[in-house]
């Protein structure tokens, strides 16, 4: 089951720009609750509780239980708006979950046994290509993340999505090819690599023309003893 998390929310009769900003200055953050063929619920927040959750990450991967007049409503954050210069949240739309719902949520990329992965060891550094991996999943079993495990990888190695392991009864949104981590070189690998590989031929050429001298000497050794 997925971990619900309680939020108390009061009644917002009116709608509009003035009554959003009389709610921050009481300090309360306006939202809505939408969906499940339901009227849209204007509610408000209490502004310190808003920022701690959201302060406490995956805000919108986590089912809340808005308690509203002694009423819960199963919600799931759909999008939340921030001041662009204080930082501060200023609004969030809440998507209701019905009975057996099924949603399309981004779910984090957790990275393991990084260090232990060959091409670290060797100097290389791990790049996250794809840092979320979007499902579609029953509302009340999402992921809190993925595992995508990159100890057997080298460098110049790769991790796709469909080398990992997914929850049960989930869809992919993401495509099932996308690149999720590689291992980059390090610096200077690449020119290194090239050298090593020129220096082959030319190491393997040194035998040969060692073998032709022996050859030649044998060649001269009937003229001196015509002199004799």
């Amino acid at each position: 089951m997925a971990t619900v998390k309680e939020l108390k929310a009061t009644a917002r009769p009116k709608a509009g720009k003035g009554a959003a900003r009389a709610e921050r200055r009481a300090g309360r953050v306006p939202a809505v609750i939408y969906g499940n063929n339901e009227p849209p619920l204007t509610i408000s927040l209490d502004d310190q509780e808003l920022r701690l959750r959201l302060q406490a990450g995956r805000f919108l991967t986590t089912i809340h239980d808005i308690v509203l007049d002694g009423k819960k409503h199963r919600v799931i954050p759909r999008d939340f708006s921030l001041d662009p210069v204080r930082d501060f949240p200023l609004h969030v739309d809440f998507l209701r979950l019905g009975q057996g719902s099924k949603i399309r949520v981004s779910v984090p990329l957790h990275v393991l046994n990084a260090e232990t992965a060959p091409g670290v060891k060797r100097g290389g550094t791990v790049n996250i290509v794809t840092h979320t991996v979007d499902l579609e999943v029953p509302a009340d079993n999402i992921p809190q993340y993925l595992e995508a495990d990159v100890g057997a990888l080298d460098i110049n190695g790769s991790l796709h999505l469909t080398s990992i392991k997914l929850p049960a009864n989930v869809r992919l949104i993401t495509r099932e090819d996308a690149t999720l981590v590689t291992i980059v070189p390090p610096s200077g690998y690449n020119e290194e690599q090239k050298a090593a590989a020129g220096a082959a031929p030319a190491a393997g050429a040194a035998p040969a023309a060692g073998a032709a001298a022996p050859a030649a000497g044998a060649a001269k050794a009937p003229a001196a003893d015509k002199k004799k």
